[in-house]
């Protein structure tokens, strides 16, 4: 990991700021973060569902079982994972339910009012690579594609300043199938591979 104390010392203080912001009526809090910690791989995933909020931590139900299964695949276990790569979303506070079934999906508002952490979190730590994880995720570095043509790829992408390596994974949720059936098995695998591979992730592994 990197070792910067002033780099730190900022983040830190950027994750305390995030905490803190309530700009979203319809969101219901508190805001779910990672730790603050000085990666050179960000994972970005779409929005905490009910558990995350009361767990304080991302990806801390079914979904979060499941991506963490692919990750120590690749020899990282949840609990290193969660101290060794910078944990973001596109929206950080749990969106509610949908009357339809489902959780909401945030509106354009929402993703746009919360994006200016991630902006913030991008320009701080300058990631060599970054995994967005699902559709609404993936949207936010790459245009609208089926998963087919996004999961397994390497994407070289210009955002806010920073050139970064970007390769999309599937939502972990088992209310889809895409990952567990084809193509998206394969696919998932060779992105999987492709993180592993990547000298970002490597340095992860060294700790």
């Amino acid at each position: 990991m990197l070792s910067n104390p002033a780099q730190l010392a900022e983040l830190t203080r950027h994750r305390e700021h995030l905490l803190a912001c309530r700009d979203c009526p319809a969101m219901i809090g508190p805001v779910v973060s990672g730790q603050p910690v000085l990666s050179p791989v960000l994972l970005v995933g779409q929005a905490p569902g009910v558990k995350e909020g009361p767990a304080g931590k991302p990806f801390a139900w079914t979904a979060g079982k499941t991506m963490f299964r692919w990750f120590s695949t690749l020899g990282v276990e949840e609990a290193d994972f969660r101290q060794r790569v910078y944990m973001a979303a596109v929206c950080r506070c749990f969106p509610g339910k949908n009357p339809k079934g489902g959780d909401r999906p945030p509106n354009p508002q929402e993703i746009a009012q919360c994006g200016q952490w991630l902006r913030r979190e991008i320009e701080l730590l300058r990631p060599r690579l970054v995994l967005p994880v699902g559709k609404m995720a993936i949207s936010v570095f790459l245009p609208s594609a089926p998963l087919a043509e996004q999961v397994g790829r390497q994407f070289s992408v210009a955002k806010y300043g920073v050139t970064l390596d970007v390769i999309p994974l599937p939502h972990p949720s088992g209310a889809s199938p895409w990952h567990r059936i084809e193509p998206g098995l394969s696919l998932l695998r060779q992105a999987l591979d492709r993180v592993q591979a990547h000298e970002a992730w490597q340095s992860v592994i060294a700790g």
